[in-house]
């Protein structure tokens, strides 16, 4: 597998003060094993479903400690360079590029309306394995309140297209896709006053299921809540959920469409 283009997400990790929860609850809920924690990197574990590498589950560093929360990753081929534009442009380095062995390098940054996102330069980790099949990542939103500075800063950092959802039929709903001029890579979605005040902008993560009704069943009974759905849409049948731990994501089945997909029209 080739390293991604520059803004396609190529990676996905949580930080869990219970890991051994976490696992037990994702392993049930998106079928994932798990590999051996490395203790030169923080105790950092890999997820897998079918075999493939689809996301990391990691202990907090000391003083990290706080709710825990999925973290998308964007592909970079220089993230001194990546690092540069999201300063440029109004961001900030929560983490400075760092080498992590022959891995690859990263950095964490937050955009200026608060979006917490990382970024990869891969070198022997390229990412996902698999996306798109059950248990692995199926697709991610910008989640934000300030729409303007959301479609500035991201397009300007990793060099989007944006185009627009025609939602004639759902007045208030403000969404936009980003791609590089092929498939859709990330949407944006306007936060609206059903999000409590507290709730920062952040980038929700989709995890492919076989079955979205059996998924929050048992993400339900575990312990997780159910924040939206299970829905029916021309994408797949979908619903929003926290983990117990407070980490929110959500669960697609992609087999499950119903309507017609919406039209997206390019933004100048």
């Amino acid at each position: 597998m080739a390293a991604r283009p520059e803004g396609v997400p190529c990676w996905a990790d949580a930080m869990f003060g219970d890991i051994e929860g976490a696992k037990r609850f994702y392993g049930d809920v998106l079928g994932w094993t798990f590999g051996e924690s490395s203790s030169e990197y923080g105790n950092y574990t890999q997820a897998y479903a079918g075999g493939k590498a689809v996301a990391a589950v990691v202990p907090p560093m000391p003083g990290q400690e706080g709710q825990s929360a999925w973290c998308l990753y964007f592909a970079s081929s220089d993230v001194h360079a990546t690092g540069a534009r999201i300063r440029e442009h109004g961001g900030e380095l929560l983490m400075d590029p760092m080498q992590v062995g022959d891995f690859g390098s990263m950095l964490l940054a937050r955009s200026p309306e608060g979006v917490v996102f990382g970024v990869w330069q891969a070198g022997l980790h390229e990412g996902f394995e698999a996306m798109g099949v059950p248990g692995a990542y199926a697709w991610a939103e910008i989640f934000t309140r300030d729409v303007e500075k959301s479609d500035a800063f991201f397009p300007a950092v990793f060099g989007y297209r944006a185009r627009q959802m025609d939602a004639p039929d759902e007045p208030g709903m403000d969404f936009r896709v980003f791609d590089l001029g092929e498939e859709p890579l990330i949407g944006r979605m306007k936060m609206t006053d059903e999000f409590p005040p507290e709730v920062p902008a952040y980038i929700n993560v989709y995890f492919t299921v076989a079955d979205c009704d059996d998924a929050v069943a048992k993400a339900t009974k575990l312990g997780g809540v159910l924040r939206f759905g299970p829905m029916d849409t021309p994408f797949g049948r979908f619903a929003a959920l926290s983990d117990p731990q407070g980490a929110s994501f959500s669960v697609i089945d992609v087999t499950h469409t119903q309507g017609e997909m919406p039209k997206l029209s390019a933004v100048d």
